[in-house]
């Protein structure tokens, strides 16, 4: 006699064309968006909200306002491309088969698979940071590096199960240390922020959003383990936008008593009654981070290899993304570059979600290794790109300066009312709206499309 396995002990399938088990609960879901809206970086990355590049500081309730708008604006997107992996129970690259058809999905999962591999060596970077913080560069660099990775992989390898032990554990621990952390900053007087001004709010907007929506190319890689797309959609809003949130509130706390200097923003949380303690919990989460770059790369990959176990290539994307953060200790300049990479995928999740809600993936997408190419869907990607390059060309230099040229010769220059991410989602989603319309209008008798 044969008996069931419990849900929190089946796990994720190791082909492609496997079914999924369904085993993930709205608090499992819930609990692990959370996690991931807590970040190290984000207490840092509240810096560009309250002093946006080339504006004048925010009003810290211009901030917070920003904060929250661009957080949950750019977590819906991320929820609308997960419900779809919920609905079709395929992965986030493999979903793309039928937006583009599975040559042409080869195009975002390059992309997504760079930028995977590269946040995952931004993590392990930012968890050796954290560690030389806490223990005074007395841990070597390299130690921290490999133990990061190899536990990174470990959890990569049992995703589902790793998953159920953030909601059980890590949550609850992470919960306890923002509330102590806020109690224990309020108790300090807030310094006062001169010179502020509103013009720099819809800057402010595109970095929170830009933070979120760069789970869009990932999220279907949990949600497709959820037992509906209303449980995966409203968990992950919900949890990832309360975490962000209060991980930005912290943040902006902690650089005004620093005295605006982000770069001591650890010495802030560091300096707090027993900030220490809480302090590591906030550092060994940032573990949840790196894991989910080293699946969701794994998963990218076996979009073009669905043959290949992924254990096997959780395996291979550890040591390499390991292997890559050895040497970091600066990685600022690479960070501009992987921005980059994710603005593409802000566009896309609007064409991704019109198509399939209103489009021909109403009557369900071929996701089979031979769905045949759709380039014209590649139209409304391309224009969406082309107006978050206009809105906002990031800080690569020669990047910048290409587009500068581009807005001279048009006559466009964007203003305080600019904001690239909504703009480049709206133009996708409008474009697509019209070959949606156009399709319908050719479609054959039955109604497909």
């Amino acid at each position: 006699m044969t008996t069931a396995t419990p849900p929190d002990r089946q796990e994720a399938p190791l082909l492609l064309d496997t079914e999924p088990p369904r085993t993930l609960s709205f608090s499992d879901q819930a609990a692990f968006w959370l996690n991931l809206g807590v970040s190290l970086i984000g207490f840092s990355g509240a810096a560009y909200v309250l002093f946006p590049t080339g504006h004048p500081p925010l009003p810290i309730a211009g901030a917070l306002l920003a904060t929250l708008v661009g957080t949950v604006a750019g977590i819906a997107m991320v929820a609308g491309t997960g419900a779809v992996g919920t609905r079709t129970g395929a992965p986030a690259m493999a979903v793309l088969r039928g937006l583009f058809g599975t040559k042409l999905s080869y195009l975002p999962t390059a992309a997504n698979i760079v930028q995977c591999i590269g946040w995952g060596v931004y993590e392990l970077t930012v968890i050796a940071l954290g560690v030389s913080a806490l223990t005074h560069d007395h841990v070597p660099h390299a130690l921290v590096i490999v133990a990061g990775g190899v536990l990174s992989t470990v959890m990569a390898i049992w995703p589902l199960r790793v998953m159920h032990i953030l909601r059980k554990y890590v949550a609850v621990a992470v919960g306890i240390a923002l509330i102590y952390f806020t109690i224990q900053l309020l108790r300090q007087p807030i310094p006062a922020v001169t010179g502020t001004s509103w013009s720099g709010f819809f800057p402010a907007v595109d970095t929170t959003l830009a933070v979120s929506v760069s789970f869009v190319p990932l999220a279907a890689d949990y949600t497709r383990h959820s037992r509906s797309a209303r449980t995966a959609a409203g968990a992950t809003v919900l949890g990832y936008s309360v975490a962000q949130f209060w991980c930005y509130l912290l943040g902006i706390l902690a650089i005004l008593q620093a005295g605006g200097d982000a770069t001591r923003i650890f010495d802030t949380f560091l300096g707090v009654t027993a900030g220490w303690a809480f302090f590591a919990v906030l550092v060994l989460r940032e573990a949840d981070q790196s894991f989910a770059n080293v699946y969701s790369t794994a998963m990218s990959i076996q979009n073009l290899l669905p043959r290949v176990d992924r254990r096997l290539l959780t395996l291979g994307v550890g040591v390499v993304v390991t292997l890559l953060a050895l040497p970091v200790h600066d990685f600022s300049s690479y960070a501009n570059f992987l921005y980059l990479i994710g603005s593409v995928f802000v566009p896309l999740s609007a064409v991704l979600i019109v198509d399939y809600f209103f489009g021909s993936g109403r009557h369900g997408w071929n996701l089979a290794q031979d769905a045949p190419t759709r380039p014209l869907m590649l139209l409304p990607w391309i224009c969406g790109f082309v107006v978050y390059q206009l809105c906002n060309p990031g800080s690569i230099d020669w990047w910048v300066n290409f587009w500068t040229k581009v807005q001279d010769g048009i006559g466009f220059h964007p203003g305080w009312w600019s904001s690239a991410s909504l703009f480049s989602w709206l133009v996708a989603a409008a474009v697509t709206a019209v070959l949606v319309v156009a399709q319908r209008r050719r479609a054959p008798a039955d109604g497909r499309v």
